[in-house]
Parts: structure tokens; sequence; C-alpha cells
């Protein structure tokens, strides 16, 4: 079985506007791109995984709430800073930290939803999946116009949503791909059973330390590599801009 591979750039283009760095200075990302996946329906092998890392989250916050960890304090101040109410539209850390914490526990998605979802809720930082495939031209961090489209899906139906004028969010050439940063992730170019290639983004924000988001980016490409042997895996460097 192949190891992770290190480079020091992703496949695809990622940047991060100055209007996004103003407004976060702390804000750091790391990339893990995967070629060649085997997806599939959530199994007992991710599903340990997610009871893990429930088990690991617990005893860190060790009796506090998600919102009291510093860096998800620094995450509330960020979107507080855009004009988000971090208390209704929490990061995507947040969100499936307190998932875990209550009686219904993690939601279980399919293989590679639940890997990255492991590690998002084991490190306490917002990690999120897009399918390589669909992803048209790079991917930005930018505070949006407002006239931007998002895919997504209400009451069952295929819709298509504009974001807030100055919402910051990840887009690539066809619109947004996750809003209010890293809070509801499109539709268009999530990852489904039959994803073969993925990027992984972990997102960061002062003061957890940049060694701690590459430790987390580390045990998701091992994760990755153990449930995919044949794939190619790689692990890019710790990003500001």
């Amino acid at each position: 079985m192949p190891s992770p591979r290190r480079v020091s750039d992703a496949t695809l283009p990622l940047s991060v506007s100055d209007e996004v760095s103003a407004l976060a200075p702390g804000f750091g990302h790391l990339a893990v791109t995967a070629y060649g996946l085997t997806n599939g329906p959530s199994d007992e092998a991710g599903s340990a995984l997610l009871d893990d890392a429930a088990r690991r989250l617990a005893r860190r916050l060790d009796g506090r709430a998600p919102q009291d960890d510093p860096h998800m304090a620094a995450w509330r101040a960020a979107y507080t800073a855009f004009g988000s109410k971090p208390s209704r539209t929490r990061n995507s850390a947040e969100a499936l930290a307190k998932r875990a914490l209550a009686d219904g526990g993690l939601p279980r998605i399919n293989r590679l939803v639940d890997l990255y979802n492991a590690v998002s809720v084991a490190h306490l930082l917002p990690v999120g999946g897009e399918d390589l495939d669909r992803i048209q031209g790079g991917m930005r961090l930018i505070r949006a116009t407002g006239d931007e489209p998002f895919a997504t899906a209400a009451g069952g139906e295929d819709v298509i949503e504009y974001p807030d004028a100055g919402e910051v969010v990840w887009c690539d050439d066809e619109g947004v791909t996750c809003r209010r940063w890293n809070w509801r992730q499109g539709t268009r170019t999530r990852l489904t059973e039959d994803s073969v290639n993925a990027l992984f983004l972990l997102e960061r924000m002062a003061p957890m330390p940049l060694d701690d988001l590459t430790a987390a980016g580390t045990e998701l490409a091992e994760a990755l590599q153990k449930a995919c042997p044949d794939a190619r895996i790689e692990i890019g460097d710790v990003r500001t801009r």
C-alpha cells in the first residue's frame, strides 16, 4: 500500500481573497487531494471512526460546550465579522460537534463523508470534501457580491439560491460551492457514492497551532489511504492565501 505524498501545491488552484484575509488574518487551510478512491455506503469501519471521534471530542472538551473551545470562539468571531449570526449558522465543526455530543450521535452519510467527518470531530476543525470532477476551474474564498448561484435542495427539490452580499463563500467558475465559509455545502460538488477523485479542505483559525492543522491533514490522508489502498493521496502545505 503506498503512503500519502506531500506536495507543495494542490493540483486544484486554491486562493483566498484580500478581503477575506483582512477579515480573518488568523485563517489557514490545508488541502488533501485523492485520486482513484472507492466510495460507497457507510460501513462498520467508518462507523467505528465516528464513534471514536466522538469519544476524542468529549475528552478534549472535558465538559465544556463546543462553542466555549478557543478555536470555535475564533470561528464565531469570524462569522460575526462578515454579518452572520454564529448561533444560527454554525461553522461545520461546531455543528458536527453538537451532534456528536447529543443522544442521536453523528449521522452516517457514505464512506468518504463519514471519514472526513470523523477527522473534523476528533480535531474540532472544519473539514469539507468536494468531488474534483465536478469543480469548474479553481476554488476561491471570497466575499460574495450576492449574484453567485448556489445549487442546493429544499423540500426534496433542486433549487438555486444566492448568498448575501459580503458573505464569505467558497466558489469555482460555475458558482458557490459552500456558503458562509463552511456552513452549508452545495449539491453540485458534494461527494456521492460515485465519486472517485476528491479534494478535502481543512480550515483553521488562530489560536489553533498550525502543527495541529498539519496533524489533522496527515490523519485524514492516512485514513483515506487505509480505506482506499490503491488511491493516490497528496497532502499540500498549509496556506493562508
